[in-house]
């Protein structure tokens, strides 16, 4: 899984609107939000579909039809790091490498270690600050 994934991210990264942070975690805008940003601290609800480099599925609430709730600081460090870089209503591609993810533990059957995950997230509220 290492290499797998250490090769797919140097050649995600070379395509047109992948962005690049210092951790390594790689990010597409696929659509912008607007408002704002939450904080690690805040608790949102996002829509989101998982897949492993290979294409699995592992997770999705958008297959579930319900979305997911939780604090932006108690999910993968990956996570974490991108929720905070979106704005309400903002639909993101997450490309996050294994050590910003579950790393040589892995989760789950599906998840196996050292695994690079792919997610669709689309940040659907920031609680206290819902449209009233």
């Amino acid at each position: 899984n290492v290499a797998a994934g250490t090769k797919f991210l140097a050649d995600n990264k070379k395509r047109e609107g992948v962005k690049v942070t210092k951790s390594g975690l790689q990010y597409e805008v696929i659509s912008a939000g607007k408002g704002a940003k939450p904080t690690p601290l805040d608790t949102v609800t996002v829509h989101y579909h998982g897949t492993l480099i290979d294409g699995t599925v592992f997770d999705s609430s958008v297959d579930r039809k319900s979305p997911a709730t939780f604090p932006v600081n108690g999910v993968i460090a990956g996570w974490t790091e991108a929720l905070q870089l979106m704005e309400v209503g903002a639909k993101y591609k997450l490309f996050i490498p294994a050590d910003l993810a579950y790393g040589k533990n892995g989760a789950g059957r599906d998840i196996g270690p050292n695994s690079t995950l792919i997610f669709e997230v689309e940040l659907l509220s920031i609680k206290g600050q819902e449209k009233k």
